[in-house]
């Protein structure tokens, strides 16, 4: 038995060695991916991004391989065709105005930027693979921990993007928050891996927070996405304005489609937190014996899910688009950011443990 003991407490030493070793490797290499993103954004050459149900062919050009147009009420409709244009597999129609064909920076170091990125992302997993090992339990139960699994769940929406949408130009957007986050963990949020609060030893934790977590990381992207909008939509209005536009401001793709990445993200993190929130309230009836009590950590859970909601019942009854609704989008997530850092270290409640 005393043997045995000491084996374990020998490999649980050693998955934790490893875990700390991986945390300074992870940022290093996605900060590598990060220069190597710069790189595109600031000298990559604009070329045309391919059709897909996300960036539809030009509304112009009704005779492009793929494409398809009408006019409906005056404004042009486009059909969401698949990525090789046959539109035979879930074939949708929306009405939006003409744009023009989506383009973004592209260079040769941005592939190698995305594989730096995915090699970032199995090291950021291996991370929290063996500090749960090193622990003994679900590798998330202090602010460390959080951060560091909210890290990976936004890189790999972040990839998501990149092979479903061609979004590789969100690169230097959605690591800058990844590696100053991983960097504040390292420095001032670290903690050794060891045994949690009694309140955490249940399974909900592996439901309510891993909802929360990888909700988090979708609305990351959806941050980032909105930001470039944002720098996007500026450019355009200075060129409409015959102003000269440098930088990486100038090639971003259209604020149109950065709109567009942003909302999609949103509509697919917003489900997963509306569960957290109600797998939160289920635990607390468990643990404290009330579903809601006005915490601190749950009133701003709710405020962060009432303003994206309001970003998505704008959008889908106002057809607000644009600046305005991406406005609010950043709300929710200045709302989230809110939640994360302050509530958990400047107020008081029964959720500080985080």
């Amino acid at each position: 038995m005393v043997h045995t003991l000491a084996a374990d407490t020998a490999m649980d030493s050693r998955m934790s060695s490893i875990s700390d070793g991986l945390i300074i490797a992870m940022i290093v290499v996605y900060a590598i991916a990060l220069f190597l993103f710069a790189i595109e954004a600031a000298y990559g050459r604009r070329r045309k991004l391919r059709a897909n149900r996300l960036m539809p062919a030009a509304a112009g050009a009704a005779a492009a391989p793929g494409g398809a147009t009408a006019s409906a009420g005056g404004g042009p409709v486009e059909l969401d065709l698949d990525a090789d244009g046959s539109g035979t597999d879930d074939m949708s129609v929306s009405v939006r105005r003409e744009e023009p064909e989506a383009s973004a920076a592209q260079h040769v170091v941005g592939s190698v930027a995305v594989v730096v990125t995915a090699l970032g992302f199995l090291l950021n997993a291996a991370q929290i693979t063996t500090r749960g090992l090193a622990a003994d339990r679900w590798p998330w139960g202090n602010m460390f921990e959080f951060v560091v699994a909210i890290c990976l769940c936004s890189v790999a929406a972040f990839l998501f993007a990149v092979v479903r949408y061609q979004a590789r130009f969100l690169g230097t957007f959605v690591l800058v928050p990844v590696v100053l986050l991983l960097g504040i963990a390292a420095r001032w949020l670290y903690n050794e891996a060891g045994p949690v609060i009694p309140a955490l030893h249940s399974y909900w934790i592996a439901i309510h927070v891993s909802a929360a977590i990888v909700a988090t990381g979708g609305f990351m992207v959806a941050g980032a996405a909105a930001v470039a909008h944002l720098l996007a939509n500026r450019a355009e209005l200075q060129r409409a304005a015959g102003q000269r536009v440098a930088g990486v401001a100038a090639k971003l793709p259209a604020a149109e489609l950065l709109d567009r990445v942003s909302h999609r993200f949103i509509v697919l993190a917003f489900p997963l937190w509306t569960f957290a929130i109600i797998a939160g309230a289920i635990w607390a009836d468990e643990a404290w014996g009330r579903f809601w009590g006005w915490d601190p950590k749950e009133v701003w859970s709710f405020i962060t899910w009432v303003v994206y909601a309001a970003y998505l019942h704008a959008r889908a009854t106002a057809g607000w688009r644009g600046s305005t609704a991406t406005w609010i989008g950043l709300a929710g997530f200045a709302c989230l950011l809110f939640n994360f850092f302050a509530v958990n270290f400047v107020f008081s409640g029964l959720h500080s443990y985080a």
